[in-house]
């Protein structure tokens, strides 16, 4: 079992970066991604990466905004987030697939980081 240490989360202003890290304790060959949950809501998928070619997928509530990537030789998958907005707030969560595959839902996904909490407010 892989385990999946998040960082870099933080409070930031209407308009304002974060880079958040996703430091894997082994190798990766599986789909990463990155989910977000706020209070009172379920979890929900925000970007995932394939390892091997790093080609991206986002939610249309992140497009333009967020940038998944990953650093094979470091194990880390990143996602830069920009021009952010409140409704961002939220605990963001790594996550591995269960295959090389990218896919969107929780059920795909079979190891959690233990979060790391964003909030952007002025």
């Amino acid at each position: 079992q892989v385990q999946l240490v998040e960082s870099g989360g933080g409070l930031v202003q209407p308009g304002g970066s974060l880079r958040l890290s996703c430091a894997a304790s082994r190798t990766i060959f599986n789909a990463m991604g990155w989910f977000r949950q706020a209070p009172g809501k379920e979890r929900e998928f925000i970007a995932a990466i394939n390892w091997s070619t790093g080609s991206p997928l986002y939610a249309d509530s992140v497009k333009g905004r967020f940038t998944i990537s990953r650093d094979n030789a470091k194990n880390t998958v990143y996602l830069q987030m920009n021009s952010l907005k409140p409704e961002d707030t939220a605990v963001y969560y790594c996550a591995k697939a269960k295959s090389t595959l990218i896919v969107t839902r929780t059920s795909g996904f079979d190891s959690w980081g233990q979060g790391t909490q964003v909030t952007v407010s002025s």
